[in-house]
């Protein structure tokens, strides 16, 4: 097992924290949403460092280009740490705007959802695309025409 080198254990990690952070971004509470989001995000840098090659620092001068670590991983790693910083900054806004307007941060169903919930109780089918009317006689579902644009001397003389 080389000392700067990825190994099992890195890579097992790695998924832990990718798939804990997919678990907490399934569920209804917001903070367990941004948690997943930072524990997800920091499994994914990591799999980005590792997949980068070890070596030397990146210096102009420094005799034999092959001993040098790759830049690249690490200029990815430190813009997603920008952007999960910022969004997490969003979502934790968000969160607390929740809690301090509903009392607490869960997301709550839509009314479209509990009616879907509803009607596969009660095994209902929905009406709503089993009209035969076509979409061309419905004056909702039809878009008006967008006006033609003149051409070049086609216009009021």
């Amino acid at each position: 097992m080389s000392a700067s080198g990825a190994n099992l254990v890195s890579f097992v990690a790695i998924g832990v924290l990718v798939g804990c952070g997919v678990t907490l971004l399934l569920e209804r509470s917001l903070i367990r949403v941004l948690l997943g989001i930072v524990m997800a995000g920091n499994g994914v840098n990591l799999l980005i460092i590792f997949g980068g090659r070890s070596g030397r620092a990146p210096v102009v001068g420094v005799p034999g280009t092959g001993a040098m670590s790759d830049a690249l991983p690490q200029a990815m790693v430190l813009t997603a740490i920008v952007i999960t910083f910022g969004f997490t900054a969003f979502l934790l806004a968000i969160s607390y705007r929740s809690w301090y307007l509903t009392g607490d941060d869960d997301v709550p169903d839509d009314l479209e959802d509990q009616q879907i919930v509803r009607r596969a109780a009660a095994k209902e089918v929905s009406t709503a695309d089993l009209s035969d009317e076509r979409a061309d006689s419905d004056s909702e579902q039809v878009d008006a025409p967008a006006p033609r644009r003149p051409h070049r001397g086609e216009g009021p003389e």
